[in-house]
């Protein structure tokens, strides 16, 4: 069953039976939104990307993004780069697989954000969406949808982070402005 998120929601991510999870999924989604022209709507490329930033005691010690697909410890990883976004089906355009037990210990909290490399703003995106995916079973735990039609060009998506000896995901949801995860670490420090 999945929860829809609210900004600031936090879930605990721990399967149904109680067990505790090993994978999961970070899945982003999108679709340019049309735009009305002289000659009727049409649609143009955007280019967003996800990153997960790690952190230990609130110190940046690594990123995943579209170039640098792999943390250096292997956790982490990014599938790859789409430059387009959706074509409406739904699914995830970009994803970003976290093996939660090989996390190092010092590592507590990874930061999930979107940005548009090129710069367009959210006012040109529809349906996009994060979600969190039970990656040994494929079951959707979680689904934030990332409110579009702001003047802004990223988003401060949310954050998996540790509680005790297990993980919760905590919905964000806070606009901010850059093309990078490097220009959105201002945006970032508040929630941590």
């Amino acid at each position: 069953m999945t929860v829809n998120m609210t900004k600031g929601q936090a879930i605990s991510l721990q399967k149904s039976d109680g067990g505790t999870l090993t994978a999961v999924r970070m899945g982003l989604g999108w679709q340019a939104a049309p735009r009305r022209g002289l000659f009727g709507s049409r649609t143009r490329e955007i280019d967003l990307d996800a990153s997960a930033v790690l952190f230990a005691d609130k110190q940046p010690v690594d990123v995943v993004f579209f170039r640098h697909l792999t943390s250096d410890d292997g956790s982490v990883k990014h599938t790859g780069d789409n430059l387009v976004g959706g074509a409406g089906s739904g699914g995830d355009d970009e994803a970003i697989l976290v093996d939660l037990p090989r996390v190092p210990v010092h590592i507590d909290q990874i930061v999930f954000t979107v940005n548009s490399f090129t710069g367009q703003t959210f006012q040109e995106v529809q349906n996009a969406f994060c979600r969190i995916v039970d990656e040994t079973n494929g079951q959707e735990l979680a689904r934030y949808t990332l409110d579009g039609g702001g003047q802004y060009t990223a988003q401060i998506m949310a954050k998996v982070h540790r509680s005790g000896n297990a993980w919760k995901m905590t919905a964000i949801g806070t606009p901010a402005n850059g093309r990078t995860f490097q220009d959105l670490m201002p945006a970032i420090l508040p929630h941590l």
